[in-house]
């Protein structure tokens, strides 16, 4: 083997670790397809559902002057503060029990549907003149699996996109996993359903699961070039000690023929 022929396995040997590392922004940028002045008609308007298993935070109160009516109907004393002891569990029927009222299905309802249908109870059954009932979720949360990892978002009120889902995983979401097949998983009817997005294309802001429901799981694939991050570093430090020993060899062969 002659000289060029060692220079050149050597230099084929150093570029192959940046070529496996190498991931081109086409691969991770988002939404490439936008550009200045974009406008997207969103289809898909969303408020969650309320469903079994869900922990609903109910206030009730009201404006008049007699606000010791709207008592009966919260379990802590101060009804303007929410409380834990306020907390609804729906259960497996979608149902809640309420003090007074009794038992209401509340399951596919959303918040804002659940709190007029809450006031509309108390008006017609004549408990409170002018009721003011304010309904929470506690609860909502978001599940993350990928690239080894797993997570737990809690989101703070009842609507979150699945673009703010990824903005929140932050450095979990790193460039070796893939985002042209994103798995969004959801219960519908007794049934796991799953669907893939994209969020490199703004056709994703009108996915039936752009807005995300609480207990979805969101599953992301590393890519096969860069498979998972611990066998990447492995075959990365294989690689780094071929070129040095290639290097090493090719320093003596020069210097035995200098």
């Amino acid at each position: 083997m002659n000289r060029k022929h060692i220079i050149k396995i050597v230099l084929a040997l150093m570029i192959i670790p940046f070529l496996a590392s190498c991931v081109t922004p086409r691969r991770v940028n988002y939404l490439q397809d936008l550009s200045q002045g974009s406008q997207i008609q969103i289809e898909n308007k969303f408020e969650a559902a309320i469903a079994p298993y869900d922990e609903l935070n109910i206030i009730v109160s009201t404006s008049s002057s007699k606000k010791e009516l709207a008592a009966p109907f919260n379990f802590n004393s101060n009804n303007l503060t929410p409380s834990k002891t306020n907390n609804y569990l729906v259960d497996v029927n979608g149902d809640i029990q309420m003090p007074i009222l009794g038992n209401i299905h509340v399951a596919g309802l959303t918040r804002l549907m659940l709190q007029d249908t809450l006031t509309a109870m108390l008006t017609n059954g004549g408990y409170i003149d002018e009721p003011f009932v304010m309904v929470r979720f506690n609860n909502f949360k978001v599940f993350f699996l990928g690239g080894g990892k797993g997570r737990v978002l809690n989101i703070d009120n009842e609507r979150c996109t699945f673009l703010e889902a990824l903005a929140m995983l932050g450095g979990d979401f790193d460039n070796h996993i893939r985002r042209d097949h994103i798995a969004v998983m959801r219960e519908i009817n007794g049934k796991m359903v799953v669907r893939y997005l994209d969020p490199r294309s703004s056709d994703v802001f009108n996915d039936p699961f752009f807005m995300l429901q609480q207990n979805d799981f969101i599953i992301a694939d590393t890519y096969t070039t860069g498979i998972v991050k611990t066998e990447f570093s492995y075959w990365l430090s294989v690689c780094s000690l071929i070129t040095s020993t290639a290097s090493l060899i090719l320093s003596i062969a020069l210097l035995k023929k200098s």
